[in-house]
C-alpha cells in the first residue's frame, strides 16, 4: 500500500493522532484527484490501497488483521471493471465485505462511480447495463440532493464515465433506506446517500488538469463507443474549472456531516 497525507503540529504540544482515510484504486488514472486536498483540510492521512497489487487480506475483518473497519473513512474509487465481476477480479468480493461491514458499523464510506456500485451492491442492490453516458452532463437533484450536499453541484455539468447503472434495494424496514440525491434521463439514480455512506455515480474528484490520463487509460472505451476524446478535452477545458470549487465542496461538506 502507498502513503499519501500531510500531518503538522503546533508549538510544542503534543501532535493529535492522525485521522486516516483508506483508497482503494483499482486504475491509476482514477485516483483522489481534486478530494485529496480536502481530506487534508479535513486532517485525513490517506493510504492507498490497489487493487490486484496489494494483499486483500487488508480488506478482511479486523479482527483477521484487516485494516479497512478501522480507519476514519474508506473511499471506493472507480475503475473500468464492473462489480458484477467478482469471478474476473476475486478482490471485488472483499470490497464488497469491508463496506458492507463498515456500514452496518456505522462508519463513513464515500464510493465514486464503481465505488457508488459497491456501495449498492453491500446494501442489497446491484447493478444493470445501462446507457453509456461518457463526458460532460448535467443531473438532476431531488428535492433531498438539492436541499443537501449537492447543493453546490446544482445546475451544473459533471463528468459522466459509465455504462452500468445502480440498482438501490427495497426498503425492507430493518437497515436504513438509500435516498436517491440525483439523477439522469438514462440513469435513474446518479447519487445515493444510506446511513454513513456517499455514492456518486459521476466525477466530482476529476482534477481537469489531468483529463489527459482519462483520455489514454480509456481508449478503447472511447473508440467503442463512437467518442471523440476532442470533445472530452473541449468540454472540460469550458466546464471543468466551475466545478472544481463546487465538487470540493460537496466532498467537504459530507465529509462534516459524517463527523470528519
Amino acid at each position: 500500500m502507498s502513503a499519501d497525507g500531510t500531518g503538522s503540529t503546533a508549538g510544542a504540544a503534543r501532535p493529535a493522532p492522525a485521522r486516516r482515510a483508506l483508497a482503494i484504486r483499482h486504475v491509476g488514472s482514477e485516483d483522489l484527484g481534486l478530494a485529496a486536498p480536502v481530506l487534508a483540510e479535513h486532517g485525513l492521512d490517506v493510504t492507498y490501497w490497489d487493487a490486484g497489487v496489494d494483499p486483500t487480506a487488508d480488506l478482511a475483518p479486523a479482527s483477521a488483521g484487516g485494516i479497512s473497519d478501522d480507519v476514519d473513512l474508506l473511499v471506493v474509487l472507480g475503475g473500468p471493471i464492473g462489480v458484477g465481476q467478482t469471478d474476473l477480479y476475486p478482490y471485488l468480493g472483499g470490497e464488497i465485505s469491508a463496506v458492507r461491514r463498515r456500514l452496518a458499523l456505522g462508519r463513513p464510506v464515500l464510493g465514486v462511480c464503481l465505488g457508488a456500485q459497491v456501495i449498492a451492491t453491500a446494501i442489497g442492490g446491484g447493478v444493470e447495463p445501462g446507457a453509456p453516458e461518457i463526458g460532460w452532463g448535467p443531473v438532476s437533484l431531488s428535492l433531498a440532493g438539492r436541499e443537501g450536499l449537492l447543493a453546490p453541484i446544482d445546475g451544473l455539468p459533471v463528468l459522466h464515465w459509465h455504462g452500468d447503472r445502480v440498482l438501490l434495494p427495497e426498503p425492507n424496514g430493518t437497515a436504513p433506506a438509500p435516498e436517491v440525491l440525483a439523477s439522469s434521463p438514462t440513469t435513474p439514480v446518479q447519487a445515493f446517500a444510506v446511513g454513513a455512506g456517499l455514492g456518486l455515480q459521476f466525477h466530482i474528484e476529476a482534477d481537469p488538469a489531468l483529463i489527459e490520463r482519462w483520455l489514454i487509460a480509456n481508449v478503447g472505451e472511447l473508440t467503442g463507443n463512437g467518442i471523440d476524446p476532442r470533445t472530452i478535452r473541449e468540454d472540460t477545458a469550458r466546464l471543468g474549472e466551475e466545478l472544481v470549487p463546487a465538487g470540493q465542496r460537496v466532498i467537504s461538506d459530507w465529509l462534516e456531516s459524517v463527523g470528519l
